[in-house]
Parts: structure tokens; sequence; C-alpha cells
């Protein structure tokens, strides 16, 4: 009987197969046929299951008859024979005995059955379980195929390789070796294992193998299967890895650019880790590393041709030659231009020149540049705009420090907020300009290594802090302004357009003012005296108190006047006003 187990490991049962050896050949001829001897003639007493020697005597279109003896002739299908060309007449030839027509005394044999039997003994008379043997592979059946080694035994599909292959059918026609896995006598089964054979035999190559093999020999072997990181070769009982990065010196994206399954291939040993059988293997190690000798090649400075093989956020690789690339970064493509992405300016597979700038054959890198295949521009811009030229340029961004102003296509100059305005604290350029506004401003500074080039807008204009203000605004004066914004420390009052001077709330009254919102509010206009003009910190200190110290128009001095007029021991209004100027101008913090 046969081993359960084994079926069930094969993914068949025995039923199967006895089901496609019947529908192919028939059903099973009983032990005692299987085990009779030869009859050389059927003789007067006719036994049915009985294997006989016959004559041929004819063939009849696709017929065969036969002399077995008696006085009715045999009849055989010529299909029963390999070949035509073995069917000659008068040739004996061994058949079973199966029926005889009732009505014609025609006697119906075999010669496929026959064989089949005869075989069979053949076969189990002089091989065992374990043994190898060879076959034609017949047909694909339920589970696996048919293969003919005298009889027709099973392989199951699992038992065919030692990788299922996709289709087993391709195996149809082929001569096979195989190893007997299990002879059933009593369902007269054989299983056989091309797959177990060919276990054993790379066990004995891997040892081998693994005893002579070396880091550094070139072996050939076979392409077994390809994956997106590598390909696996045979090595002869073993597979070793050959990685995507070690095939080729240029770049491939896949593997099956450069190899096919079962393609001859001589490589060279990376890496044997002989405990877990690991193998590392190398193609382009075959050949000469072209980054050895890159620097001689590409010396810093020489312009080269290469053609764009990848675009990255950062820059573009550009292949020179197979195995060697180099990155164009982004701030290397152009001189002038604000680009945002490499593919604004270049694809793949353009052909560009570029300029080499740096290398490192360590970390094999060559940096590339693009822009400096053309004239800086920079180069020019100290003589095109020297300091003092007046320029005009559209607004092309805003930051907090300042604007960016585009004096010509690609050329941006900085406005910062400090320059401006003489009068007026900017907080934010949006709060005199704003962006597509066309300006024109005075070059103040170029520095053409760090290519910048600093603006001035206010300079456009006379500082009015040299002249007008101080002829304007002289202390002692007494003016109207507009409360513009109030701070724990006093109040900004606006005497002019862009032109504030604070009141500290030291000034605001003659009381002690705590929270300076009880004394003013923002927009209210209020009279106020000039203290200082200070026109190197350019700021002005106002006084609301001393100009409700003002005369009145008959001659008198307000109540209040004359108050702190005693509080001070009676000191005049000009020594009072220079004593609380230098008092205002030490401690107050806006001024």
């Amino acid at each position: 009987m046969a081993d359960p187990k084994l079926f069930k490991d094969l993914d068949v049962t025995e039923a199967d197969i006895d089901a496609q050896f019947a529908a192919a050949f028939g059903p099973t001829p009983s032990t005692e046929v299987m085990e009779q001897s030869i009859s050389p003639t059927l003789g007067t007493n006719l036994d049915f299951n009985q294997i006989v020697k016959a004559r041929i005597v004819a063939i009849n279109g696709n017929e065969v008859v036969l002399d077995v003896g008696l006085k009715s002739e045999g009849v055989v299908g010529l299909d029963e024979w390999d070949s035509a060309a073995e069917v000659i007449p008068g040739t004996e030839v061994e058949v079973l005995v199966e029926d005889i027509e009732s009505e014609t005394g025609m006697i119906v044999v075999s010669k496929r059955r026959a064989d089949r039997i005869l075989n069979w003994r053949r076969i189990v008379e002089t091989t065992h379980e374990g043994d190898r043997t060879k076959g034609r592979v017949l047909r694909k059946i339920k589970g696996g195929l048919l293969v003919d080694i005298g009889v027709p035994v099973f392989l199951p599909a699992s038992q065919v390789d030692i990788r299922r292959p996709a289709d087993v059918g391709e195996f149809i026609g082929q001569e096979i070796e195989a190893k007997i896995l299990k002879i059933d006598k009593e369902r007269r089964n054989i299983v056989i294992s091309r797959r177990r054979l060919i276990e054993e035999e790379r066990a004995k190559a891997k040892e081998k193998l693994l005893a002579e093999i070396e880091i550094g020999q070139l072996r050939k072997g076979i392409v077994k299967n390809l994956a997106d990181f590598g390909a696996f070769v045979d090595l002869g009982g073993i597979d070793g890895l050959l990685h995507i990065t070690d095939m080729s010196w240029d770049r491939i994206e896949h593997p099956s650019q450069m190899l096919k399954v079962d393609q001859e291939v001589e490589i060279k040993i990376l890496s044997i880790d002989r405990d877990r059988e690991k193998i590392a293997l190398g193609l382009k190690q075959k050949e000469e590393n072209p980054w050895e000798k890159v620097a001689e090649r590409y010396p810093i400075g020489s312009r080269v041709k290469g053609e764009v093989v990848n675009i990255m956020n950062y820059g573009a690789f550009v292949k020179l030659e197979p195995g060697i690339e180099g990155l164009v970064h982004i701030s290397e493509m152009s001189w002038t231009r604000r680009i945002n992405h490499p593919s604004e300016v270049v694809n793949v597979a353009d052909q560009i020149e570029v300029v080499v700038l740096e290398v490192d054959k360590d970390k094999q890198e060559i940096s590339l540049g693009m822009k400096q295949t053309e004239v800086n521009p920079w180069t020019t811009v100290a003589l095109k705009y020297p300091v003092g030229t007046v320029v005009e340029g559209m607004v092309r961004n805003l930051t907090n420090y300042g604007a960016f102003v585009e004096i010509e296509e690609g050329i941006d100059g900085l406005l910062h907020v400090s320059d401006m305005s003489w009068t007026k604290k900017v907080s934010h350029p949006s709060e005199v300009v704003k962006r597509s506004d066309r300006l024109r401003c005075v070059v103040l500074t170029v520095d053409q290594e760090k290519m910048r080039i600093g603006l001035g807008l206010k300079q456009m204009t006379e500082d009015p802090w040299l002249r007008a203000i101080p002829d304007r605004y002289q202390p002692g004066m007494v003016v109207r302004g507009k409360v513009t914004k109030i701070t724990n420390f006093g109040v900004f009052v606006e005497l002019e357009p862009e032109l504030e001077g604070l009141l500290h709330v030291s000034e605001l009254a003659d009381h002690k003012v705590e929270n300076p919102q009880d004394e003013v509010q923002i927009g209210q206009e209020v009279d106020v005296k000039i203290l200082r003009v200070d026109t190197i910190e350019r700021k002005i200190g106002l006084s609301k108190k001393r100009a409700e110290w003002a005369v009145t128009p008959e001659g008198e001095e307000s109540e209040s006047r004359r108050k702190e007029k005693k509080r001070r021991g009676g000191l005049g209004d000009e020594t009072g006003a220079d004593r609380f100027g230098g008092l205002l101008g030490s401690s107050d913090p806006g001024t």
C-alpha cells in the first residue's frame, strides 16, 4: 500500500492517478494477469486476459490483422505501435486477449495493454524506490504529468522542478530524468520526482562549490529568477544574488534590462557567507570602475556634454558616460532666473553642456553647473549700476524686512524698510509699497560677490531732518497735532503727515498720570509745546502741560502755571522748560 502522507504532500490522491491511468490506457489488469507467463499460442482452450504471441498478417487501413493460432484472426489498431514502420507482416508480437466478437468470431486483442503488463514486470523486477529513471513526458493530466518510462508513471506538478513552473505543460515531449518515489504493486502505479533528483544533485554540487569557491573568482551560472532588486543566479548547487546595483556601472531601472531567465552569465564572486550559504555576485566588477580616473577625465572647470537621466526637486542628474553621473543643483542652473523646479529648465533625455565644479572620487559624486557656461551678469552690475544711480523697477516680492525690486530680468535689489521713509516709522513694507508697484529708487550698495544690490526710496528726496524740520519746529513753539498712538510711556502725536513727536507721560499733565488714556484719546487734537528737536536721533520731544502754561490774553498767568512755579521755587518758564527737557531726554524711552 502507498503511504497516504506521500500523496498528501504531492497535492494529489491515489484515486486521481487511477482515474487518469484508466482514461489513458483502460482498466488496470488484475494481479494474476500481471504475473502470468506468456503463452506461445491460444491453443484450443481460450483464456481471456491472457498474453499470447501473435504474428502480423496484414495491414488494413488503420487496423493490423494478427494470427493468434485459431481459425479467427485478431485485430489491433495501428495507433498501438509507436511507429507504423514497426508494423511488418510476418513479425511476432505479444498481445493481450480481451474478448471474442460473438457474431463474427473475431478475437479482440491489445498490444498496448500487453506492453504495459510486460514492461511493468520488467520494471518491478529491475527497479526499486529511490532509483533514477528516464522517460518521455506524454501528456498533462490532473495534478501533474504522465511520463513514459516503459510504463506510464505519474510526475506530480509539485515535483517537476525546485520552483513550480507556471505551466507544467511546457515539459510535454521532453526526455527527463527523475527519481522513483513510490512503486505501488497493488494498484500498479509508480510516482516519480524530478525535483527530488535535482535537489540531491544540487546538494552534492553545493557541497563541492562551497569547498572550492573563493572571493574574486569568475564563475559561470544560469539566471534562475529576476526580481526588482536583482537576479538569482544558479552557480551549480547554490543560488547567488546579483544585486541590481552590482549589474552595471551605468544606471538601470530593472534587472530585465540586462538579463533574462535561463541566460548563462559569467559573474564575479563578491562575498561568501558559508554558514548562511549566501553568495553575493557582481557583473560590473568584471570591468574597471569608471570612477577610478574620473578626476583625470573631468578636471574642475572643464566643459562637458551629457544627457539628463533623472530630475529631482533639488536638481538634475546628468550622465557624462556609462556609470558616471553628476548633479546640477537647482541653484547652479541660472545666474538670474528664479527656478522653482528643475523641470522648468531641463527634461529627461535632454543633451546639455555643463561645467565641472567639484569631483569627489570616494563618494562618487560630481557637482556640475549649467549657469557657468554663460557670462555671469553680476560681473557687469557694478558698472551698469554704480552707487548713486537712479533706477526704475517693479516690486516683485515683499518680506518682513523689505521689498525686492526687479531692476532688470533676474537682477533684484533690496529696498529695506529703513530706507523707505525719512520720517515715518515703517513696521512692514506693505505700509509703503505693494507688489507690482513701479518705483524709482537710488542704488545705495552693490555687492558683486554676494550678488546683492541695496536700494533706497527715501534717498530720492532731501532729508527733511537736515533743514526743513528744524526750521519748522523750534523749541518753545506751541503747535497743534493729532494723537496717533498711546503707549504706557507716552503718546505719539502727528504734527504733519509722516512726522510724529513723543509726548512723554510726564508731560501730559501737572499731576501724576497712571494711564495716558485717561488724559487723551486716539484721534484727539491737542496743543503741545516743542521741547527739543534732535536731528541726529530724528526725534521731537513734546509737552502738553507746558502748552497749557501759556500766558492768558490779559497778561495773567494760569492757575496751573502759578502752582508749578511755586512748587519749583519760582523758576522762570524757559529755565523750567530746559530743566524738564533734560529730564525728558534722560527718562524718555521713546525719544
